[in-house]
């Protein structure tokens, strides 16, 4: 999923989401995709003719998500999907990447919001100036003092 969301703001949602689809090639959107998308963001069904520059960012985020699912990935790389998010709607994304997670797709996330992405994460690994300073279990680093201090506010 691209950062920045990325959406295409002249296409509706439902448009949006069965642009994800295309690297499928023929077959395009399934019925069963689009109701998987809507099941993880029932918003965007009830926004599927608007067009998606008209969504809210955090509308727009969740858009961007569920048009990269939209491909049937084994892989989905996340790069910042809280970034600008107001609480409610990052606790909303937070819980769709987890159930992705319990479907079988790998998730390879690089998240501004250390103490969400230590609690979800298998594996984590900290970057300072470029390059990877720590790196282990997510539970590990999640009660690393240093790590606390540095970059949980505690």
């Amino acid at each position: 999923m691209p950062g920045g969301r990325r959406i295409f703001p002249e296409m509706t949602v439902r448009e949006n989401l069965e642009m994800g689809a295309y690297v499928r090639g023929g077959a395009g959107a399934r019925p069963d995709d689009l109701a998987r998308a809507f099941h993880h963001f029932p918003r965007l069904e009830e926004r599927a003719g608007q067009l998606g520059g008209t969504l809210s960012g955090g509308e727009q985020q969740m858009l961007a998500i569920a048009r990269a699912l939209m491909s049937g990935p084994r892989l989905l790389l996340l790069d910042e999907p809280s970034l600008g998010l107001a609480p409610t709607m990052v606790a909303t994304v937070f819980r769709v990447i987890r159930e992705i997670r319990r479907q079988g797709v790998t998730v390879l996330m690089v998240e501004q919001n250390a103490a969400l992405a230590l609690q979800m994460a298998d594996r984590a690994y900290v970057m300072e100036s470029g390059r990877i300073a720590l790196g282990g279990p997510a539970k590990d680093l999640l009660h690393n003092a240093d790590i606390r201090r540095a970059y949980l506010g505690g």
